[in-house]
């Protein structure tokens, strides 16, 4: 499982994270916060990506350069927190095509609903990553990847802010060969299934619904 989890130590993700945890962080700063981590997430989780030469003339002369070698990706945020990270993301890969999946956790089960599925019809040729601030009991992260995986994709990399203990020992179970991104592993679950410390409901804080 170690090898599957990366926690993103950078200090600029760090020091906007302990922002994204205040309480007195209001939805407007919080929305910027998370399209800002996730941003910078970004680099490293598609360090792999394969490139290739191409000969190009700049204002001076001719020379080689790197482009990406025809990856196609796709990003698929969980409805509603998830679509906190998507314009950032965007931003880095601006070509990629975007899917949704709607799940919303039962108050009395903590158990994920789905209740909206829409992926791009090529996805069977791109490689995927699914988005979500927080991974908790991980029984979404885990039914997405599902509902994903039945549409054969070339790969799918799951990239949270904070996470877990539980959702990452559940996720990484049933996936294990899904890549999991964070900016924090908390310590635990309390016992309405919120992470501790985490920063409260990501989605009501994006949206400033609560």
């Amino acid at each position: 499982m170690e090898n599957q989890v990366t926690v993103f130590d950078h200090p600029l993700i760090q020091h906007k994270l302990t922002h994204m945890r205040d309480k007195a962080t209001g939805s407007k700063l919080f929305r910027e916060l998370t399209g800002e981590i996730a941003m910078l997430m970004c680099f490293e989780a598609m360090r792999d990506l394969p490139l290739k030469e191409i000969d190009i003339e700049t204002p001076i002369g001719t020379t080689k350069g790197k482009v990406l070698a025809g990856r196609k990706l796709a990003f698929v945020p969980i409805l509603r927190a998830g679509c906190g990270m998507l314009d950032a993301v965007l931003e880095m890969v601006p070509a990629a095509k975007v899917g949704h999946i709607g799940l919303y956790r039962d108050e009395a089960t903590h158990e994920p609903v789905e209740y909206y599925n829409k992926l791009p019809a090529d996805i069977d040729k791109r490689d995927v990553f699914v988005l979500d601030p927080m991974l908790a009991t991980g029984g979404s992260a885990v039914d997405a990847i599902s509902i994903i995986k039945k549409s054969n994709p070339k790969s799918i990399k799951f990239m949270c802010i904070v996470a877990a203990p539980q959702g990452i020992k559940a996720l990484t179970e049933a996936h294990p060969d899904v890549q999991v991104f964070c900016a924090a592993k908390d310590e635990a679950l309390n016992n309405d299934c919120y992470i501790v410390p985490g920063l409260g409901d990501a989605g009501d804080r994006i949206f400033g619904t609560k």
